[in-house]
């Protein structure tokens, strides 16, 4: 683990910590916030919304398989993205063949899903935590992690990311 929690630090990382799915709050309500409230319901790529798309419920007993989930905090949305998915790349060349991360996606200014067309990086785009069940406020706040939710857009964002290790 220490060298995929070096890899997080040294891409600029706030924090970076190995748990075990038992440290995650699953909770199939999230997808309640994604329903009611997220304008890329319908949409997005990586959206519960689209066909196929597992539900919470289905993901939770394939998530606690993995022995390890790395917790990624930045205060930036893609730098979340992209240290994950590097770790899940290096993780997958050193033989955890399914290694699994998941961010919420700022691969593309623009969704295509937003114009009804597929996902232009099916192969880095990956789910968010909430999209398949997962609390993220509560999951933070068993870790000791910050998490608030913001009054207005000026405050600071915390985002979050995580890869699921073998």
């Amino acid at each position: 683990m220490d060298k995929y929690i070096n890899v997080a630090l040294s891409m600029g990382v706030e924090h970076v910590v190995a748990v075990t799915p038992d440290d995650i709050v699953f909770d199939g309500r999230t997808l309640l916030k994604c329903l009611f409230g997220c304008t890329d319901w319908g949409y997005g790529c990586t959206c519960p919304s689209k066909n196929k798309f597992p539900l919470p419920w289905e993901m939770e007993p394939l998530l606690r398989r993995y022995k390890t989930v790395l917790i990624i905090h930045t205060h930036d949305k893609q730098k979340a993205q992209e240290v994950a998915f590097a770790i899940e790349r290096e993780a997958f060349l050193d033989g955890d063949a399914l290694a699994f991360s998941m961010s919420d996606c700022a691969l593309c200014e623009d969704c295509a899903g937003k114009s009804g067309e597929g996902c232009r990086n099916v192969e880095q785009a990956r789910p968010a935590f909430h999209s398949v069940g997962i609390d993220v406020f509560g999951t933070t706040a068993k870790l000791g992690l910050p998490l608030k939710t913001l009054k207005d857009t000026e405050e600071e964002q915390n985002w979050y990311a995580a890869v699921w290790l073998n």
